[in-house]
């Protein structure tokens, strides 16, 4: 908790709106919805295998990963995976197919859905 409306400045409370518990406005009936952000990775091939990266930041600093992230909100999630393998692994990928479409709850923050692709290198 600890957030305020963006409407008023009142600190937000925790009611339950249509069977969920959110924060709103006691003042105006402003409701923090918790929608999920979107992000992209690619299952990228290269040499009868794939190529993982290691992540830079937390969480989960220093373990292998698929290179992906989140989707800026004026870019389409394609563009978002092909950028992606770009600044995370060095390489330019041709996107082949979509692998699938996952949610992923979160406890702490919002929920992500998760746009997975299936690539390959093309240069780098």
């Amino acid at each position: 908790m600890g957030h305020f409306c963006v409407n008023c400045g009142a600190p937000l409370e925790l009611r339950s709106i249509e069977g969920r518990e959110l924060e709103a406005c006691a003042n105006d009936g402003y409701v923090l919805w918790r929608d999920p952000k979107v992000a992209a990775a690619v299952v990228v091939e290269a040499d009868g295998g794939i190529v993982l990266g290691r992540r830079a930041i937390e969480p989960a600093y220093g373990e292998w990963c698929l290179p992906g992230g989140f989707v800026n909100d004026d870019e389409d999630p394609a563009a978002a995976a092909v950028r992606e393998c770009r600044e995370e692994i060095n390489v330019e990928v041709q996107l082949i197919a979509l692998l699938g479409v996952y949610h992923v709850a979160k406890t702490t923050a919002s929920s992500i859905v998760g746009i997975a692709y299936r690539g390959r290198v093309v240069a780098g």
